[in-house]
């Protein structure tokens, strides 16, 4: 337990967390065929994401950098896949904004860690 306490302190898992958290109660209001299509594969995203932040967390920071360009490539397909979802309706206005705002900042968290490490 120990492990995750420490992982989640690293600001931008601890935001990727919290929009996870957020799209997950969404994800029960999606109807049934889309929530298993489209809602499975945004959650799919995220999770992805998650995964390879919390690798890179722990990678000497000579092998961070790829690691991060992957998840970049994870979230920028995340961020496509929740605007679909908004233009289909999936996602109120209201809904996608609040997601919006965590991904604003998730993405100018990753961009800065790149940046750092570049």
């Amino acid at each position: 337990m120990e492990t995750f306490k420490t992982s989640i302190e690293i600001p931008i898992i601890r935001k990727l967390y919290d929009l996870y958290r957020l799209y997950y109660g969404y994800l029960e209001l999606f109807p049934k065929k889309d929530k298993y299509a489209l809602g499975s594969k945004c959650e799919q995203y995220i999770t992805a994401t998650l995964e390879l932040l919390l690798m890179a967390g722990r990678l000497p920071r000579t092998e961070k950098l790829a690691t991060l360009q992957q998840a970049n490539v994870k979230f920028d397909t995340l961020k496509v896949f929740l605007r679909l979802a908004k233009d289909v309706k999936l996602l109120d206005n209201k809904k996608y904004v609040l997601l919006e705002q965590h991904i604003q900042e998730i993405g100018r968290m990753l961009g800065g860690w790149q940046r750092s490490l570049a």
